[in-house]
């Protein structure tokens, strides 16, 4: 059967292009023992460093109930073994198992589409579009809809429709998660999005942005340490200190200003980052 897929995405109306940017990474307290995190903002997944015997994962900061998200996964071009997934899961769904499994929605913990084209929840699969090709770099788009309780699939800027419903009925913390069986693959998080939650939260992501844009601040970051940060943040805070506003309010907006600023630095590393180590890792024939 022939697969149905939507139109290549104008980058106008990418998924919550009337959003705003997000703020989260990979939490490294909740993961396998088989990831290393690394890169900017620790946002790529590097499984099975050395050799693989089973399956690993790591779940992502954000908490997704109630709210409509949408990010991006990129996988390397090593794409290849018995699962490499993206998805979601609740705080129980595991992270680990000493076999090669589906482990994301190997019960009803988690929701994840496999390199293989696969959708899987509670032990069950089903299909959903063409597999992945083997060894040729792929970006996953992941789409929460909390409210419509959905969530749907991106492939290489192809929406591919909704691939499981009734999510707004789940009363657990849901959280984005990744896994793979394959040696030495990785999976780095690129585009966050989220939408807003109140006029008032709508505003202040508006006020921000026009302070970032009042300062033409692009630097090339020789490396991303607390202190560069804490410097730049001071600097694009003194527009926000000129405001005539109550503290309370420049406090409320400084929240998302440091975490802007945060964000630009670690994208302007990134770029300098994936520009200058581009690594090429040993093939293994264990997955």
């Amino acid at each position: 059967m022939e697969e149905m897929v939507g139109p290549l995405l104008d980058p106008s109306q990418a998924p919550m292009s009337h959003g705003c940017e997000d703020h989260w990474t990979w939490n490294k307290q909740d993961a396998s023992h088989e990831i290393r995190l690394h890169g900017p903002g620790n946002r790529v997944v590097l499984f099975h460093p050395n050799w693989s015997s089973g399956t690993a994962g790591v779940r992502g900061c954000r908490v997704l109930n109630n709210g409509r998200y949408y990010w991006e996964v990129r996988l390397s071009h090593r794409i290849f073994g018995t699962s490499m997934m993206v998805g979601i899961g609740t705080a129980r769904a595991r992270l680990h198992a000493d076999r090669f499994i589906n482990l994301l929605g190997e019960d009803e913990q988690g929701w994840g589409l496999s390199h293989k084209g696969l959708l899987w929840h509670g032990g069950r699969w089903s299909p959903y579009t063409k597999p992945f090709r083997e060894n040729e770099p792929t970006t996953v788009g992941i789409l929460f809809d909390g409210v419509a309780g959905t969530l749907s699939y991106y492939k290489d800027g192809r929406y591919l429709g909704v691939a499981f419903q009734g999510l707004d009925k789940v009363a657990e913390p849901l959280f984005p998660i990744v896994c793979s069986t394959a040696a030495k693959t990785e999976m780095t998080l690129s585009i966050m999005k989220r939408d807003f939650v109140s006029l008032q939260d709508r505003c202040r992501a508006v006020i921000v942005t026009k302070i970032l844009d009042s300062i033409n601040c692009t630097p090339e970051f020789p490396e991303q340490d607390d202190k560069a940060i804490n410097n730049t943040a001071a600097a694009f805070g003194e527009p926000l200190e000129q405001l005539t506003l109550p503290s309370s309010l420049k406090g409320y907006l400084a929240e998302t200003l440091n975490m802007s600023v945060h964000h630009k630095m670690t994208e302007s590393f990134s770029r300098k980052w994936h520009h200058e180590s581009s690594p090429r890792l040993t093939p293994s024939n264990r997955c």
